[in-house]
């Protein structure tokens, strides 16, 4: 059984083997609580677990502290208040426990991220917005969601509906009487984050996947979670993307080193491709014919198996889950200082991959071709992503060439105060030579003189 705390709730996954409709049960100290529960696996059904648990994990300090410090009117709330109580609170933890700044307006608030904010506050505002959405459909919260600006709802309806003659509907647009419904810039959420970007992460530590392994022989990893792990760096996929391979990924592929696998938001659908390592590939195919071979419920290999069957099983030959997955992970980098996110793995494959364009072409051409073939391999649906690490080794060019002169600089500096004590040297020395000449003459001329008289 694993368990998962966090301050009094904590979550509990159903013990492989075990029969239930819950793989995961929410507890508040030693009560089960089923709205958070039912929540999670409402969640799941709409997004992916990851994410799903992602929210979870966000949502249980904020309702800790609901029950510990939340005041309204003089009373500590629940979940289950009616909106108006529930805005307060996400307010007041919005600005006391994320640091954010948070500015009134008529319908909706401006929330403002300082210094201090840490990265969360959008995954919390979703969290909290998606929880009320799970307890709205599933009846167990009789009011509207807290985290809905209606009256951004309705001014929208009204901005695509009325047109310039009053009490008359908008004029079809290609009749050219009506002004084009102008763009939308605001969300219809309550609370409405202004200067919040999404960033990658730049992970650019050339032996990171390594630390990771010897973490993960430490932590005593099958070789499942060591196939996965090496999946993850040298393909730059989603933690979901690999654990829910199937065998009929692995023969889609002519090449031996590639599987089929879905991407974010295809519902499932096989759209991109996975290229790995010629080791992982020994590896992935030793763990299928022993390690999984041994779990499968039908002792069968590689060539018996079904397309359907999926690649990685559990201790109970049951396919992998993120949650069983991920203890292993979490187990691993409890041990170390790293700490790390395994997401992080896809961030530090584009760093690498982008280094390694950069190194070997040799024209603007061919790092364009290239930074395209990556922005297919990667699926991205907006190719300005790639331009945030773009803008990072435009830094590092920059530092390179900044310190190319700054050692131009000092070569010159360096040579102009030897040149100039060589000349001052020299000058000296004519100066000298000079004074000597002119002793030497006066000295005769002295001479001269003297004898004359």
């Amino acid at each position: 059984m694993v368990v998962v705390h966090s301050t009094n709730y904590y979550y509990v996954y159903c013990p492989e083997g075990v029969e239930s409709r819950y793989e995961l049960l929410v507890f508040n100290g030693d009560h089960p609580c089923l709205p958070f529960t039912d929540f999670y696996h409402d969640c799941k059904g709409r997004i992916s677990q990851s994410s799903a648990l992602s929210y979870l994990q966000t949502l249980l300090p904020f309702f800790t502290w609901l029950d510990k410090h939340s005041n309204y009117q003089g009373s500590r709330l629940q979940w289950s208040d009616p909106p108006e109580a529930i805005r307060v609170a996400i307010e007041d933890y919005l600005m006391n426990e994320m640091l954010c700044k948070v500015k009134e307006r008529d319908t909706f608030r401006f929330v403002n991220l300082t210094q201090k904010s840490p990265n969360t506050v959008n995954r919390f505002l979703s969290s909290v917005k998606s929880f009320y959405k799970s307890m709205i459909y599933l009846r167990q919260y009789p009011f509207y969601n807290p985290l809905i600006d209606s009256q951004a709802i309705l001014n929208d309806y009204r901005s695509n509906t009325e047109g310039v003659r009053i009490n008359k509907q908008r004029m079809p647009s290609m009749g050219g009487t009506e002004d084009p419904i102008p763009t939308r810039r605001l969300t219809d959420s309550f609370f409405k984050l202004i200067n919040e970007e999404w960033q990658p992460q730049i992970i650019d530590d050339p032996d990171l996947p390594y630390q990771v392994y010897q973490l993960g022989k430490k932590a005593n990893w099958s070789d499942r979670e060591m196939i996965i792990a090496r999946m993850l760096f040298e393909t730059g996929a989603r933690v979901s993307e690999i654990i829910e391979l199937t065998i009929g990924d692995y023969r889609a592929r002519k090449s031996f080193q590639e599987v089929s696998t879905f991407n974010k938001g295809s519902h499932g659908r096989k759209v991109k491709f996975l290229r790995f390592s010629k080791d992982t590939v020994k590896r992935l195919n030793q763990y299928i014919n022993t390690e999984r071979r041994q779990l499968d419920p039908n002792h069968w290999g590689f060539d018996e198996l079904p397309d359907s069957a999926p690649i990685f099983l559990t201790e109970q030959g049951t396919p992998l889950t993120y949650e069983s997955w991920y203890y292993h992970w979490n187990k691993a980098m409890a041990k170390s200082q790293l700490k790390l996110n395994p997401h992080k793995a896809r961030h530090w494959f584009v760093t690498t991959r982008l280094r390694e364009i950069y190194n070997i072409s040799k024209t603007e051409a061919e790092i364009q071709q290239r930074k395209n073939e990556l922005i297919k391999y990667m699926k991205w649906r907006n190719e300005d992503t790639i331009k945030v690490y773009e803008h990072y080794f435009d830094e590092e060019k920059h530092r390179e060439a900044h310190d190319r002169m700054l050692d131009s600089m000092e070569q010159r500096e360096h040579d102009y105060n030897t040149n100039r004590k060589v000349e001052r040297k020299q000058k000296q020395q004519l100066t000298h030579k000079k004074n000597s000449s002119d002793l030497e003459f006066d000295h005769d001329l002295q001479e001269l003189l003297d004898g004359l008289e």
